[in-house]
């Protein structure tokens, strides 16, 4: 397995993968200051190897460099200490920590985050480039955007609906559908500023 992205976010995503019993070649990064990540070399040029994980935590960094990505086979990276029902459904390039949970009938996206103890419930859909930070509870038929950020600890009400790259402040709880693009927080959620129209 190769990684893109010599962070924090990598160190997990090897923990991951080496629980798997798997291990990481090398990983890639743009600075140049960066030449090994827990013993594991750090190449500056990208050379298209495969499968390949985007550990990256930004949202939409990981969204551009995906794009950028023409014919990679993206590998994923789920840890054998979650729950994943069988009946959901994992697209390629997503990350999966330790502790989370993954009902029935939940479909992820493309180069998502799920992040430590996380619960998803059953018929969740999380699109592309989501994060799901740590102890989040989704409950039933929730829909989270593209892009969109749910803070730790939050919690989401059945049925609700946050909108594409909204941000959704740590501890919330969200009883209400959130708009595309906005930042919400707080018990109840609320709208308190806009990222973009």
């Amino acid at each position: 397995m190769y990684l893109y992205g010599a962070s924090g976010h990598a160190l997990v995503i090897i923990d991951i993968i080496e629980a798997m019993g798997l291990s990481v070649e090398y990983l890639f990064d743009d600075n140049p200051e960066i030449h090994e990540l827990r013993g594991i070399p750090v190449s500056h040029e990208y050379h298209q190897e495969e499968p390949l994980i985007l550990s990256i935590g930004n949202n939409s960094i990981r969204k551009q460099l995906a794009e950028k990505m023409k014919n990679v086979t993206f590998g994923k990276a789920i840890h054998p200490a979650s729950i994943i029902s069988p009946h959901a459904t994992i697209a390629e390039g997503t990350v999966v920590m330790p502790g989370a949970i993954i009902n029935s009938g939940t479909i992820i996206g493309k180069h998502c985050i799920v992040n430590t103890s996380a619960s998803v419930d059953h018929e969740c859909r999380i699109d592309d480039y989501a994060h799901i930070s740590p102890n989040v509870t989704l409950c039933g038929n929730v829909h989270i955007g593209e892009g969109a950020w749910i803070g730790a600890g939050t919690t989401v009400i059945p049925g609700i609906k946050i909108g594409k790259w909204a941000v959704i402040g740590a501890g919330s709880v969200v009883l209400r559908d959130i708009p595309d693009g906005v930042v919400a927080y707080g018990n109840p959620c609320k709208i308190k500023s806009k990222l973009f129209e």
